[in-house]
């Protein structure tokens, strides 16, 4: 049997059993405070992409977009968002994950308030931007600082919580969206309203962050082992929090002798090359499902499966429910099940789903009182299949799979190239749908979710039940990818 699987006396095993046991205490209500406020990060990401699900349709009469400009005002958040991921990991390695969220929240303010007064398509797109390094940044920075704040026990739930908080924030758009949609639709500058409440959950984000500590991880990589120490006696039980900061400075003092981690020398290590593939293959496959051109488009593909408008709002929030049930029951699984199997399980069933849509648009023509119904109720198994399975299991690994030094540039970069395909969608998808029509584009995206079932089959490594510190050491040495390691549950 290979120790590597943390067996008794293997490295593994040593880092976990060395730290006392996550007995119950007070420690874990202060801990769920702390998550909650930074998830706030996650319902701003949630609501702002996909607010514009609702807003784009009275938004392109009053601002007199095309297609194309329809594409941009959806797709210049995510480009942003591209430049947010990358730059808020490395602000975040520099400054701080703490500050780096609460600059975030007045990003998420300042970009709402300039989108609620935008006068023309360009200022649109100007505050859409700033939102979208907001995002970006947010998708980066606070599944890291919740990863590197949790015990090890239950960092699957804990980190999964964020993208909880996302799906929350993406329904909370829909039924925004149908309520004002259809309260004061028939009033000019309805869209307006829509966007206007982000600037609720950001302030409420920079204030809580205020009170919320530092990761003690970063503390001590940067040389403040007694703050971290502080940190965590507030989120761990008596005698564990000097044992578990003792553990994260002897790797961090170990990781400094090595050459700072930059681009070159992540590409000149062949297992931190390929564990950062891993990475950003793990990111555009969650993108390539399609899920977001459900969210930022819901209301168009309804309305094109055969609902009016009014019907189309409403009915779009039904996905929104399901993505949040699902996101329930994956935090539920995230510290008892392979997060390889969760993978598998997901990517199979979004393959079926898609190849269902594409056959029942074939199968029932414009016009038939069924097909808007089938559809519906096809795109809401695929959201559940997509939340339950695939998208807090993605988040999740992309914040514990990455040595400490490179974590923030490899989780960055994963998730700039994740916003890259992301953002390309969003800006051709209605040209696309346009093209070819529902039937195309669910085809088309069954066969990529086919491609990602295959990819993580054979690439992703098993992360849940180790340690940060763990992970890090069987990455750098390369047995993270052997077989029986890389299947370890």
């Amino acid at each position: 049997m290979s120790t590597s699987h943390g067996q008794p006396g293997s490295p593994g095993a040593g880092l976990r059993d060395a730290l006392p046991p996550l007995t119950p205490g007070p420690y874990r209500s202060r801990l769920g405070v702390v998550a909650l406020v930074a998830t706030f990060g996650g319902l701003l990401f949630g609501y702002d992409t996909s607010v514009i699900n609702g807003a784009l349709e009275p938004m392109k009469a009053e601002l007199g977009l095309t297609d194309f400009t329809e594409g941009v005002v959806t797709s210049s958040l995510l480009f942003g968002a591209a430049v947010g991921a990358i730059g808020g990991g490395r602000l975040s390695d520099a400054w701080g994950r703490r500050k780096t969220i609460l600059l975030m929240s007045g990003f998420f303010f300042f970009g709402a308030l300039v989108c609620v007064f935008a006068p023309n398509f360009e200022v649109m797109v100007v505050g859409r931007v700033l939102l979208g390094l907001a995002v970006g940044a947010a998708s980066t920075v606070v599944p890291v600082f919740l990863a590197e704040l949790a015990p090890y026990e239950i960092r699957g739930s804990l980190s999964g919580r964020n993208e909880m908080m996302i799906v929350v924030g993406q329904l909370a758009a829909f039924v925004v969206n149908a309520i004002v949609g259809n309260v004061w639709g028939e009033y000019g500058g309805v869209w307006r309203i829509m966007l206007a409440f982000v600037t609720l959950p950001a302030a409420a984000l920079f204030i809580g962050m205020l009170r919320v500590p530092e990761s003690p991880r970063w503390l001590i990589d940067h040389g403040q082992f007694d703050e971290a120490v502080e940190v965590l006696r507030q989120v761990r039980p008596d005698g564990r929090a000097e044992a578990e900061a003792r553990q994260i400075a002897g790797l961090t003092h170990a990781d400094s002798k090595r050459e700072a981690v930059d681009w070159r020398s992540v590409l000149s290590n062949r297992w931190l090359r390929r564990i950062l593939l891993v990475g950003i293959g793990l990111g555009v496959a969650q993108q390539l499902t399609g899920i977001n051109s459900i969210m930022y488009y819901g209301q168009s593909i309804l309305r094109e499966a055969g609902f009016d408008q009014s019907t189309a709002l409403i009915a779009n929030i039904a996905p929104g429910v399901i993505a949040v049930v699902g996101a329930f029951i994956a935090l539920r699984m995230m510290d008892s099940f392979s997060r390889r199997r969760t993978f598998i399980i997901g990517f199979t069933l979004t393959t079926v789903c898609h190849l269902l849509i594409g056959i029942g648009s074939l199968v029932l023509p414009v016009g038939n009182p069924l097909r808007p119904w089938v559809i519906l109720f096809l795109v809401v198994a695929f959201v559940g299949s997509m939340q339950t399975f695939l998208n807090v299991a993605v988040w999740v690994t992309l914040s514990e799979i990455f040595p400490l030094k490179m974590r923030a540039f490899g989780m960055g970069t994963s998730v700039f190239v994740l916003w890259l395909a992301n953002a390309f969608l969003g800006l051709y998808f209605p040209t696309l749908v346009s093209t070819v029509g529902i039937t195309g584009c669910f085809f088309g995206f069954a066969v990529i979710n086919l491609l990602a079932l295959v990819f993580v089959r054979t690439q992703v490594p098993e992360t849940r039940g180790r340690t940060l510190e763990e992970l890090e050491e069987a990455v750098t040495s390369g047995r993270i990818f052997d077989k029986e390691v890389r299947d370890f549950a």
